[in-house]
């Protein structure tokens, strides 16, 4: 037997979102949080729109993120290919950032928009046109049903609006852009 990188994208996604936590909270925070404003005469902060997902605040953030990325991801990167799922990751990354700029007023970072973007994709993964599986159904009731609560709530540094647009990312890119599409590998 050998090991094989099977997963190109999840695992370098991976790897380099563990060396961005391995350099420092500071060079983090600097290069991979979006904050609440936007400085448009700042490239960096255009940088930080998708950024964002690659930072993490500490090590149990980044564990809580990458347990579900390397479960679901690999399955999600055979089925789709692995441009087609770094394209949903970043487009997931960067429309939660741009939402997060002009209407929240809390900082962002971390992977938890991809992650529910993940775990709802992968509830239609083998959807057949015109067909809602009932596991997606009960997937948006316990995962993003649960967020709309949690937001209005309770008071955490969680970031419940990124969960919520995650999942209805991953609902779209499911029903409405990757539906029964195989990429070739």
């Amino acid at each position: 037997m050998r090991i094989t990188y099977n997963a190109p994208f999840v695992l370098s996604f991976s790897l380099a979102c563990a060396a961005i936590r391995l350099i420092g909270t500071s060079f983090t925070e600097t290069f991979f949080a979006v904050g609440t404003r936007m400085d448009f005469g700042n490239p960096l902060d255009y940088f930080r729109l998708f950024s964002h997902g690659m930072g993490h605040a500490d090590w149990a953030h980044y564990f809580g993120n990458f347990a579900y990325i390397l479960l679901l991801g690999p399955i999600l990167e055979e089925k789709y290919g692995s441009a087609k799922l770094a394209f949903m990751c970043f487009i997931t990354a960067l429309l939660t950032g741009i939402i997060n700029v002009m209407f929240l007023s809390t900082g962002l970072m971390g992977a938890s928009g991809i992650v529910f973007m993940m775990i709802v994709l992968s509830s239609v993964t083998n959807a057949q046109k015109g067909v809602i599986p009932l596991t997606f159904i009960f997937v948006l009731i316990m995962y993003v049903g649960k967020e709309l609560l949690d937001a209005f709530t309770t008071s955490t540094n969680i970031s419940h609006f990124a969960h919520i647009f995650g999942g209805v990312a991953g609902s779209f890119f499911g029903f409405f852009k990757t539906n029964n599409e195989v990429q070739a590998k």
